[in-house]
């Protein structure tokens, strides 16, 4: 009788191809055997609690074509779960590819759980949040960790991320830099650490978190608790002091045969996502990188999807496996659906973009495609090929209708050139022409 494995990494240590394995290489263009090599490797992650009932298998690695998160959930000021719900939605029609609840205010597990029976799209979570919510600062204690770990397994979460890279020795570059530690969680735990005197529980707990993801194949996300959040801060020794101890808990994981990914870096300028990029991958065995931008410039509030979506773009260029995204309300409030829905288009202009340059399988077809519908002037299907059809039937309608023009040449021109000055339609006429 064959052994029923517990984990996608136990399976494919054994060989298995399995159900989600088969899934993700059909969506990713490739074989069934090169996704469980990655898998088996470490190099590629399939984020899926056994308990996630209604989840589209996904795969996330630096080899498969760049995924986007999105993150969602209220604060302890503003939203609701009718609020959460809706971005959920937004989220969904705007192909993100996985989800994360950030909430840290009101009734966080019956947020969470509205959120994963209503998402076909893998559910990532930050525990840190809910154990102070429910506890407290000081309540931070190995013991209370694995309380609400263990609870939101048992709910479905798909991957959680652990922020267990922080230890004590590294505080004191951490708290000379500029903006000190930015990340939430990174500064809930350093708060605790230095006013109770103990080193990180979420580190010294390790092993029983293994434990609880390997039961319901969460996948971990070792979180990047002392990110850079501005340039200046970018590539120090705090950064590369968590990145070392990340790749420590990586080896651990996939000894464990647990799903890992390692999260990083913040605010990078361009010149030096490649070697962050590298570096990743050099000291935490090949495991997927989950990128936050990285913001390449302090200065653009207001428009730092944008901004995210320049560092992104390079990153996954250079070897990142996910994009999480950043939304034009980063630095400043909590982003509501429209933030949310410019956030994810960005990103996955910026994904697209870099899957092109990596020459990834059929990653231009889309692309080609629409230059033909543009060719021939099917406006259509120039619509259904883009990435955000409905903006893009808005912009044409809208211009039309401001243009006050008539229907000339059977519509082929837009209202930039207008019908008597466009090039392409040109271009078609001088295609049938007899050149001397």
């Amino acid at each position: 009788m064959q052994k029923v494995s517990q984990t996608q990494v136990d399976a494919a240590k054994n060989g298995i191809i399995t159900p989600a394995m088969e899934f993700v290489a059909a969506k990713e263009k490739r074989s069934a055997e090169f996704i469980r090599d990655g898998v088996a490797a470490g190099r590629i992650v399939i984020p899926a609690n056994k308990l996630h009932k209604n989840l589209s298998f996904m795969g996330i690695g630096r080899e498969l074509y760049t995924k986007i998160n999105a993150n969602i959930g209220n604060s302890a000021l503003t939203g609701t779960p009718e609020d959460e719900l809706k971005k959920l939605r937004s989220v969904l029609e705007y192909g993100a590819d996985t989800v994360m609840d950030l909430s840290t205010g009101g009734n966080i597990e019956l947020i969470r759980k509205a959120i994963i029976e209503r998402s076909s799209i893998p559910v990532g979570t930050v525990p840190v949040y809910e154990a102070v919510a429910r506890y407290g600062r000081e309540g931070i204690t190995a013991e209370n960790i694995i309380k609400v770990i263990a609870d939101q397994a048992a709910q479905g979460v798909d991957y959680m991320t652990i922020h267990a890279g922080l230890l004590r020795k590294l505080l004191p570059s951490a708290l000379k830099r500029k903006l000190g530690i930015v990340s939430r969680g990174g500064a809930l735990i350093a708060a605790k650490m230095i006013e109770s005197s103990i080193e990180n529980p979420f580190y010294t707990a390790f092993d029983e978190i293994l434990k609880i993801c390997r039961e319901y194949d969460v996948t971990i996300s070792l979180g990047d608790g002392l990110r850079p959040g501005c340039l200046a801060d970018a590539s120090d020794a705090a950064q590369f002091g968590e990145l070392d101890i990340l790749g420590e808990l990586t080896r651990r994981c996939q000894a464990a045969n647990v799903q890992v990914m390692v999260e990083g870096p913040g605010h990078i300028p361009l010149d030096e996502i490649a070697m962050n990029m590298q570096r990743e991958q050099t000291v935490c065995n090949d495991a997927p990188f989950y990128i936050l931008g990285p913001v390449v410039t302090d200065c653009a509030p207001g428009y730092d999807h944008l901004v995210g979506a320049m560092g992104g773009m390079v990153g996954a260029f250079h070897g990142a496996a996910m994009l999480c995204y950043v939304t034009p309300k980063e630095h400043i409030g909590l982003p509501n659906d429209e933030d949310v829905k410019r956030g994810i288009m960005a990103f996955r202009i910026a994904a697209h973009a870099a899957d092109i340059a990596l020459h990834k399988p059929d990653a231009r077809l889309q692309d080609d495609a629409i230059s033909d519908a543009r060719e021939a002037f099917d406006w259509q299907k120039q619509f259904d090929l883009a990435l955000d059809p409905q903006r893009a039937r808005a912009y044409r309608l809208d211009a039309l209708q401001a243009s006050n023009c008539k229907d000339l040449h059977d519509g082929e021109y837009c209202t930039m050139c207008g019908p008597d000055f466009c090039s392409v339609r040109l271009s078609k006429i001088l295609k049938t022409a007899k050149l001397d």
